[in-house]
């Protein structure tokens, strides 16, 4: 027994290897609390090395069966553990211990990472990229036909669900095994939401002016789908990259584009000439206004002027009327004949003309 016991470290050591989780465990005091069970059984066997020879094996068998429970979950990733195959928790990143098969089952899935699917096309790996008609092709709702193809980001949000709530076969071209509703699941209600977004709206909504409203509305249908299924998955965007018509009427739908754009081009030009024209419209129609209210100022003034001057001749013809006739006869007079010679005759002269007479002229002459 002393020659075995002193193998015993010795044998241990070489068939197990595995990393320990407590470096402070005493692997003499837990073989000897491993042995004390069975230490009847080996004395009634007499205590021979066969016996003993077993014992560690199937020691060390346990040992090994045990330190494969050690697992190592990465920062982007969650373990979801199963106890005799019952859902029992999660373990988050770092070194974790759980009951190996057939007892316990380990199975992590990378969750902060934004992944990506692609529908309608398929990158390569060397650059560059594939069509894939048999996605890609759908019907507007005008009863045309697009080639539309969209990139979907997403991540897992519940782990739970996502290992345990959907029987999906995979896609082995994406790496994505089977059971994970990210694999066929999601691209089929990707493109179950595209189509059904796209049969609603007309060809030039697809191709020009709506795709921003068309993402948008293909984002929140596909989220609603993939939470009714309980999938765990968590849907962040939808992008449209190449929208197009098929191949063969590309050319016409080309012309139409390039005539969409000229006519844009026309209207931003004919607003640009409004935002020119209008300014200095208004700004002549402020001058011509302030002209008018200043002539209005001038015309009011003027007749207000005029209307004083007659109340204060009117008061004065009726201080002294005869005067005030005379005086006003001939201004009249100076302003009905102007420019020419006039000569007052006072009947207190005796009416004689010789007061017309231009006797000064005649002697000159």
């Amino acid at each position: 027994m002393m020659e075995c016991s002193d193998r015993i470290p010795q044998n241990a050591g070489l068939m197990y290897q595995q990393p320990r989780p407590n470096p402070e465990i005493d692997i003499d005091k837990l073989l000897e609390s491993l042995k004390r069970p069975f230490q009847p059984i080996l004395n009634r066997l007499g205590g021979g090395s066969a016996p003993v020879l077993f014992f560690l094996i199937l020691i060390a068998a346990l040992v090994i069966w045990l330190s494969s429970g050690l697992f190592q979950v990465e920062p982007a990733e969650r373990a979801a553990i199963q106890l005799f195959g019952s859902y029992v928790g999660e373990r988050e990143a770092g070194l974790h211990w759980f009951w190996p098969r057939p007892i316990g089952t380990v199975t992590k899935a990378v969750v902060t990472e934004t992944q990506r699917l692609e529908v309608g096309f398929r990158s390569l790996s060397g650059g560059g990229s594939t069509d894939v008609p048999s996605e890609a092709i759908m019907i507007t709702g005008d009863l045309n036909i697009a080639d539309v193809q969209m990139v979907v980001q997403y991540r897992i949000d519940n782990l739970f669900n996502y290992l345990f709530q959907v029987a999906d076969p995979g896609d082995p071209q994406r790496g994505v095994r089977a059971g994970s509703p990210s694999g066929m699941t999601l691209k089929d209600a990707s493109e179950a939401a595209l189509r059904q977004v796209v049969g609603q709206r007309s060809i030039d909504d697809v191709l020009t002016i709506n795709r921003e409203a068309i993402q948008q509305d293909t984002l929140q249908l596909l989220r609603r789908i993939m939470t009714s299924y309980n999938s765990g998955v968590l849907v962040l965007e939808v992008r449209l990259q190449n929208v197009r018509p098929p191949d063969q009427v590309r050319d016409a739908f080309d012309d139409v584009v390039r005539a969409r754009v000229d006519k844009e081009a026309a209207i931003n030009q004919a607003l640009a000439y409004q935002q020119d024209q209008v300014p200095r419209a208004r700004g002549d129609a402020e001058r011509i206004t302030n002209a008018a209210q200043a002539f209005k100022q001038e015309r009011v003034l003027r007749a207000t002027g005029e209307s004083d001057r007659f109340l204060s001749v009117l008061r004065e013809y009726r201080d002294s009327k005869d005067v005030t006739r005379q005086r006003l006869y001939l201004e009249a007079m100076e302003e009905i004949l102007p420019g020419i010679q006039k000569f007052v005759v006072n009947p207190d002269a005796g009416g004689n003309m010789l007061q017309f007479l231009d006797l000064t002229r005649q002697n000159e002459s």
